[in-house]
């Protein structure tokens, strides 16, 4: 069951995260979701870290931290993921 959490957290993630980021991403639908399931790793990481991993009631601290870091990663790797797309249509 824990797995499954994870994809679905890491599938919802992706989503806000490519909604807020300016311009169209491009990377695929599962990709997005792996960069989603990253980010929620790390938030939780860093929340862990800060101290605010486990609260009582809605864990917001921890929730935003996995949504800042979704963003980072879901824009680095997209940007990752354009650069070698880009690289294989052009040899």
């Amino acid at each position: 069951m824990g797995w499954l959490w994870a994809i679905i957290v890491g599938f919802v993630l992706g989503l806000i995260a490519k909604a807020i980021l300016p311009g169209k991403q491009h990377s695929p639908l599962w990709l997005t979701t792996i960069f989603g399931i990253i980010g929620a790793v790390l938030g939780n990481w860093m929340a862990a870290g800060f101290g605010i991993d486990e609260t009582k009631g809605i864990d917001w601290g921890r929730h935003a931290l996995q949504l800042v870091a979704a963003l980072v990663v879901v824009g680095l790797g997209d940007a990752a993921y354009s650069m070698i797309k880009g690289k294989k249509q052009t040899t």
